[in-house]
């Protein structure tokens, strides 16, 4: 018998590592874009003219890849129950010596919380980005205040994927299998998902 069941297949995992990739080009050209200082960033894509289509570019794919992800899992996403509110209470236990596991479905309350707020940042970013592609194009106050929302999720973007890929690594050791390879240990399934392995494997 298999140890392992599947957890992402591998439509999910390409719309993933799609997003990751976009997402760290957007990182690279936004930082020159953002501040005089890290201008050297755009060395990497050939000079500043063409970091900046780099980033147009990078931020199209990004929108689009993550808005099909957040679509395949739009139901779980939105779905909280008893389980993920005493979750939240305890902050998944991150912040207590005696850790206890609380019964979760595929994503607990935390993924499901970063995926409702990268929907919504997505959303936002991609249409501040219209508005800041051509300024031109729109009045001088609403390109300001664009730039401004811009730049602000832009940074609590890049906080939460810090977190993300610690809790992901780090954090919970076999969790990025499922990313990698597709599937995760049924040990780790028990541990972190049991609602969902229940629903998927029938020992």
């Amino acid at each position: 018998m298999s140890k392992y069941v599947e957890r992402f297949n591998a439509g999910e995992r390409v719309l993933h590592w799609t997003v990751a990739l976009a997402f760290f080009i957007l990182v690279l050209t936004g930082l020159g874009l953002y501040a005089r200082s890290f201008f050297g960033y755009f060395d990497f894509f050939g000079g500043p003219r063409q970091g900046i289509l780099f980033h147009k570019v990078a931020g199209i794919l990004f929108a689009v890849c993550s808005l099909l992800l957040a679509c395949s899992h739009l139901r779980e996403m939105f779905t909280f129950d008893q389980d993920d509110r005493r979750w939240l209470r305890n902050c998944g236990g991150y912040l207590s010596r005696d850790k206890q596991e609380i019964p979760q479905g595929k994503f607990n309350c935390g993924q499901k919380l970063f995926g409702i707020f990268s929907l919504a940042a997505t959303v936002c970013m991609a249409v501040t980005g219209i508005v800041i592609w051509d300024p031109t194009a729109f009045g001088r106050g609403l390109t300001q205040f664009s730039l401004m929302i811009h730049g602000l999720f832009f940074t609590l973007f890049i906080m939460g994927v810090i977190v993300h890929v610690y809790l992901a690594t780090v954090g919970n050791p076999g969790t990025l299998d499922g990313m990698l390879y597709g599937k995760v240990r049924k040990s780790w399934a028990k541990m972190h998902a049991i609602k969902w392995y229940r629903k998927v494997v029938k020992d």
